[in-house]
């Protein structure tokens, strides 16, 4: 079993008497990617500050390594925040040069992975132009690199693929997997539900300041991601309300989606659906975690309906 690099307890923090982070408990594990997820002001950014030492909770614990200090040592994290920023007027070298010393990594070693990481993101022959100078991907390029530079034991990545084209998006998709797979911890936040779905190993989901999803995306979907058979064919409603193990029915055009309740055998469904019906294609797979999270942030009591009460 990986180590358990990050350990966040019964975490709980209130501004001005009004909570915004109640009871929050998960861990991050070496070479795991992590994603913490919920609507905008559930607590996501609340956790991350925490965890980064920029503001304390009032209540439980964050370790690093089960030490028992309340303090996680900041030249072992990297950190890629969601508003970016570097100074503008200085050169990409200079800045990524000052951010590694800052974690206390040595400058010979600092400058040789700048160079390599430059090239690989497509930044050669830009050590000595100014962050101003750069386009706006380019400077996210930048920034990227600075948060691994000091090969970090634990990587946090808020909203990392904002804003970058899909060839950026692959770039630092692979270098997160690459990342992961060399032993990194990386706690990811991000808005993006198939890249989350697509790279990462588990999950904590938030809403309004409380865990309502934890687990890996296999045993999330299991549990909360009921089927959903979609039909394209020209069907009357009242045809598909006849068809048992049908929750709901959406209808645009040509294009049946019918949702299922949880506990539909897919195989044995398929085969009482009625022969009059009209299928020019059909396929059926589990709702996906887009879904999911849009039933969290909506309060359409999907996983209400699966057995996790989140009000």
């Amino acid at each position: 079993m990986n180590e358990t690099v990050l350990t966040v307890e019964k975490l709980g923090k209130s501004f001005k008497h009004q909570p915004i982070i109640q009871n929050i408990s998960f861990e991050v594990k070496k070479g795991e990617i992590m994603a913490v997820l919920g609507p905008n002001g559930a607590g996501k950014s609340t956790i991350i500050r925490n965890i980064m030492g920029i503001m304390y909770p009032d209540e439980g614990s964050i370790t690093f390594h089960n030490s028992q200090k309340n303090m996680i040592p900041r030249h072992k994290i990297g950190y890629l925040p969601e508003e970016r920023g570097l100074y503008k007027n200085v050169k990409v070298m200079d800045i990524l040069l000052y951010l590694a010393d800052l974690k206390s990594y040595p400058l010979k070693k600092a400058k040789e992975r700048a160079k390599v990481y430059l090239k690989k993101f497509g930044l050669e022959g830009k050590e000595q132009s100014s962050i101003d100078e750069l386009s706006k991907g380019m400077g996210q390029k930048v920034q990227f690199i600075a948060s691994i530079l000091h090969e970090p034991e634990l990587l946090i990545l808020d909203e990392p693929f904002s804003g970058i084209d899909p060839v950026s998006q692959e770039l630092f998709k692979k270098e997160i997997r690459s990342l992961a797979n060399n032993g990194t911890a990386i706690l990811l936040s991000s808005h993006q539900m198939n890249i989350v779905e697509e790279m990462c190993d588990r999950l904590f989901m938030i809403h309004r300041g409380r865990k309502v999803v934890y687990g890996s995306i296999e045993e999330v979907k299991k549990t909360y991601a009921n089927f959903k058979c979609v039909i394209r064919g020209k069907n009357d409603r009242a045809v598909l309300e006849q068809i048992s193990g049908v929750q709901r029915i959406e209808q645009n055009e040509d294009v049946s989606t019918l949702y299922l309740t949880k506990d539909i055998q897919p195989a044995k469904w398929l085969k009482n659906l009625p022969e009059y019906m009209i299928i020019q294609e059909l396929s059926l797979d589990r709702i996906s975690l887009h879904e999911i999270f849009i039933d969290v942030a909506t309060d359409q009591n999907l996983l209400q309906e699966a057995g996790e009460n989140y009000e």
